[in-house]
C-alpha cells in the first residue's frame, strides 16, 4: 500500500507540473463551433466568448478565442442573413481577442446554390475548411467548445 501511496502522489506532483507548464505559455486557448442557423445558439456562443474573456482579463490574464462557423452556422456571419449582425459588429470593435473564422467549404457551397456572391460581415475571416480549422486549433493547445 505504501508504494501505491507514493506512486500516487509522484504522479500527481507530475500532473501539477505538467499543468503549470501549460498554464505558464500566459495564453488561454478556446474556440467555439456555431454548425446551426440558430440565433440562440449563436448568442449562447457570444456570451460564452464574453464571459471567457471577462473572466480572463479580470484575472489579468491573455486568452485568445476563436469562433468557428461552417454548415448552417455560416449564416451567422452572413451579411444577408444574420440575426446578430449587429452583436457580431460590437464584438469585432470591442473584443480583439475573438475572432471569427468562417468555412471556405459551406461559403463555396452556398454561393453556388444561391447563384449569386455571399458578403461575410466585416472582420470576418475565411479558412478553408471548418472542421480542419477546429482540429488544427486543438492541435495547438485550443479548447473546443460547442455551445
Amino acid at each position: 500500500m505504501r508504494l501505491f501511496a507514493k506512486l500516487a502522489a509522484v504522479l500527481s506532483v507530475m500532473m501539477m507540473l505538467a499543468t503549470t507548464a501549460f498554464a505558464e505559455d500566459g495564453v488561454h486557448k478556446l474556440a467555439l463551433q456555431i454548425t446551426d442557423n440558430d440565433p440562440q445558439k449563436m448568442n449562447t456562443v457570444l456570451n460564452v466568448a464574453a464571459n471567457v474573456a471577462r473572466h480572463y482579463s479580470d484575472m489579468g490574464e491573455e486568452v485568445d478565442i476563436k469562433v468557428v462557423a461552417f454548415n448552417q452556422g455560416l449564416h451567422m456571419f452572413r451579411a444577408d442573413t444574420s440575426p446578430v449582425s449587429e452583436r457580431m459588429k460590437s464584438f469585432v470593435q470591442s473584443m480583439p481577442n475573438v475572432a471569427f473564422e468562417a468555412c471556405n467549404n459551406t461559403l463555396q457551397a452556398m454561393t453556388k446554390k444561391a447563384g449569386k456572391d455571399i458578403t461575410l460581415l466585416e472582420g470576418v475571416e475565411i479558412v478553408p475548411a471548418g472542421a480542419v480549422a477546429l482540429m488544427e486549433l486543438n492541435e495547438d493547445g485550443y479548447t473546443i467548445l460547442r455551445p
